[in-house]
């Protein structure tokens, strides 16, 4: 993501939640800089240019440029954007149990119940305010003018790309998910204008998802791309980019914060379509729902 883009999200976006999107794309000075904030917002905040730069082993000029790099010309800004942010997270949050760090090995099962209640209450807090609505109105416009949607990605990707396909076919829209890298190629090789191919990735770095939505595009079909980094790989073959702000533990192969985000979208991408045309759809949930209380009546 450009410096510019950046700066053009100041003050719309929460600061913490940026500092996690433009991560993968810092330098490894920058890098550690913002792993110290996102680990401790307000102890990081009261730090002087000069400590912040020997905790993180880099120089005060890495600082400047982490600063100028996230939109702020002055340390002094990012430090209060990051204290206010804090007292956000705080209110956000008053209501469950006070918890902090990752998740440990020594944590009981309440301590996981907490730490995974607050990171995706958290997930799903900043995601809603960095989701861009006019992309989902896009969004919702492109699949409900389509005769087919595709839907792919991998691992727990995968698993939100099936929600998805599985709620637009209970409202009568085509749509198909594919679990096979080679399959969904082969599918989207085959789209054309009408048609939508719709990406799952937290990262957007993923090859097999990446080439999805390339050959989907050389089609003709309308990408979308649903990522917690704008300035992914992924976003470049997107026409459309739904992006998450979702936090992950230490368990990140558990997908925890960033299925939950990519939840969420989904569900605001199947409510739009479906209320496109509201009769129908509330009659389709209506004859699936028949369906398969017969099904269960009938012993199937």
């Amino acid at each position: 993501m450009p410096r510019e883009a950046v700066r053009d999200t100041v003050g719309a976006h929460p600061v913490l939640v940026r500092m996690r999107a433009v991560r993968p794309e810092l330098r490894p000075s920058e890098q550690r800089i913002a792993d110290l904030f996102l680990a401790d917002p307000a102890g990081t905040a009261g730090l002087s240019i000069a400590e912040l730069a020997r905790r993180c082993d880099t120089s005060t000029t890495s600082v400047v440029r982490f600063c100028k790099r996230l939109g702020y010309e002055h340390v002094r800004e990012l430090r209060n954007h990051v204290l206010r942010e804090v007292e956000r997270e705080t209110f956000d949050t008053a209501a469950l149990p006070a918890v902090s760090g990752d998740i440990d090995s020594d944590d009981t099962l309440a301590d996981i119940v907490a730490k995974v209640s607050l990171a995706e209450t958290l997930s799903l807090a900043d995601t809603a305010k960095v989701l861009d609505t006019e992309a989902l109105r896009a969004s919702v416009e492109a699949i409900t003018s389509s005769t087919r949607v595709d839907i792919f990605g991998v691992g727990a990707s995968a698993i939100v790309g099936l929600d998805l396909q599985r709620k637009l076919t209970r409202i009568g829209r085509t749509a198909l998910e594919w679990s096979d890298p080679h399959a969904a190629w082969t599918s989207a090789a085959t789209l054309g204008p009408g048609n939508v191919a719709i990406a799952v990735s937290h990262s957007g770095a993923t090859t097999d998802t990446i080439e999805f939505l390339l050959l989907a595009r050389e089609a003709g079909a309308t990408t979308i791309a649903i990522t917690n980094h704008a300035g992914a790989p992924l976003a470049d073959q997107a026409d459309i980019v739904l992006t998450t702000a979702a936090r992950e533990t230490g368990f990140r192969s558990g997908a925890l914060g960033s299925r939950i985000a990519q939840l969420m979208v989904v569900d605001c991408i199947f409510i739009g379509v479906a209320q496109s045309n509201y009769d129908r759809s509330m009659e389709a949930l209506r004859d699936t729902f028949d369906a398969v209380r017969r099904g269960r009546t009938a012993g199937v």
